[in-house]
């Protein structure tokens, strides 16, 4: 990726380096990215909430928005520094999602609003609850952050064999996706069904879920490139590898060594492929309408 040089966004929040970002016990986070902790709703009730709708309903959707909790007492925030090359890396990525998704909802009728960004090392205090760097990367709807330890990046290259600086902002995007979908009101309507339906149709509604936030990286990946050219070869391999490599059955086929659909709550390798694949050819946000595709 020819990243360097372009805009870092300002919404980036440093507490690597602050005494009050790592906690013992407490919970975990009630909502969050990769282990987002969404509830469920009937596929037909949240169809009236996605994407590729009438225009109309979807201004009104851009209106809504859940409670946050109030924000949990922190240090300072504090910018990254200046010399930091990861740091620099997510910030441009974030300067880039928050120029895509704002041009897509201004010619959508709407208003974006850019998440935060919090880097951290260990632990760290969210509007959900404590947040973990065992979680990976994962996004709080409660006070529409994005949280990242670093270090996870490695743990893609090295154990999950998913290298390359492409990869990497897919999962940035990715997490962003979480957040396009709270701005447009289907978090709030997802979540609002937990503990209403059986545990089975919760997976397979949060399965939707993730595969919308996939499709909706690649909207960001189509419209990044149109503006900037910043995609070399092989960056597109690299996103699509990343994709196959965090999908539920190659994760569960590696951990304990088979396979349970049943529980799945990211979808498959192949789903996670063809969803980033869908956003990514089409760059179009109505393409990524999973809720209501028979075929995921």
């Amino acid at each position: 990726m020819k990243w360097e040089g372009n805009r870092q966004s300002d919404n980036v929040e440093d507490r690597r380096g602050s005494g009050g970002g790592g906690f013992g016990g407490g919970m975990g986070p009630r909502i969050g990215g990769r282990g987002i902790g969404i509830g469920t709703i009937v596929i037909a009730l949240v169809g009236g909430w996605i994407l590729g709708i009438n225009p109309l309903t979807l201004l009104g959707a851009l209106s809504g928005g859940g409670s946050v909790a109030p924000p949990a007492q922190q240090a300072p925030a504090q910018a990254p520094p200046a010399n930091d090359k990861m740091a620099a890396f997510v910030s441009t990525v974030l300067a880039s999602t928050e120029d895509v998704w704002t041009e897509q909802f201004r010619a959508a009728g709407g208003a974006y609003r850019p998440p935060g960004l919090v880097l951290f090392r260990g632990a760290t205090r969210t509007g959900c609850g404590v947040g973990q760097s065992a979680m990976g990367p994962f996004y709080c709807p409660a006070d529409q952050k994005v949280y990242i330890d670093l270090n996870f990046f490695d743990t893609l290259d090295r154990q999950l064999g998913a290298p390359g600086d492409f990869a990497q902002a897919y999962v940035v995007a990715h997490e962003v996706g979480h957040h396009v979908q709270k701005q447009l009101g289907i978090t709030d309507k997802v979540d609002g069904m937990r503990g209403r339906v059986p545990e089975e149709q919760m997976n397979a509604l949060s399965v939707r879920l993730e595969l919308q936030a996939d499709c909706l990286a690649g909207v960001w990946a189509n419209h990044a490139n149109k503006a900037k050219a910043w995609l070399e070869p092989g960056d597109v391999e690299e996103g699509l590898n990343a994709a196959a490599k965090i999908g539920d059955d190659t994760l569960q086929r590696q951990s304990q060594g088979v396979v349970v659909p049943e529980s799945f709550t990211h979808g498959s390798s192949a789903q996670r492929v063809n969803w980033f694949k869908r956003g990514l050819s089409s760059g179009n946000m109505s393409q990524c309408n999973t809720f209501e595709s028979r075929q995921l």
